[in-house]
């Protein structure tokens, strides 16, 4: 039983305030690993879901979640309560073509 220690209940908060979870993830899970999960599971109704792990952003606590980190690295000590949820919001960029990104803004 030492291994329930070791996940965090996590929820995804899409834009539109509907959620994807709650879902236990072990510690080691990688933040990019949580994408793939958002985008394997982003609900089939919903329009311009994301395609790639680079168009989606995961925000907890107020910072931008890094690809390479893991679950371990951004948990806080509310999450270690029993039956604590972690929410994480969702935020949908469309990459940026180099022709647009070049333009300059007017």
């Amino acid at each position: 039983m030492a291994e329930v220690h070791n996940q965090l209940e996590i929820k995804f908060r899409l834009t539109d305030g509907s959620d994807i979870g709650p879902k236990a993830f072990p510690d080691a899970t990688t933040v990019s690993a949580l994408k793939e999960t958002v985008i394997s599971e982003w609900p089939r109704e919903k329009e311009n879901g994301p395609k790639t792990v680079k168009e989606v952003k995961l925000i907890s606590a107020g910072k931008v979640l890094e690809n390479s980190k893991t679950v371990k690295d951004y948990r806080s000590p509310v999450s270690n309560l029993a039956g604590a949820v972690t929410t994480m919001h969702v935020i949908i960029q469309a990459p940026v073509t180099e022709k647009a990104s070049s333009v300059g803004s007017k």
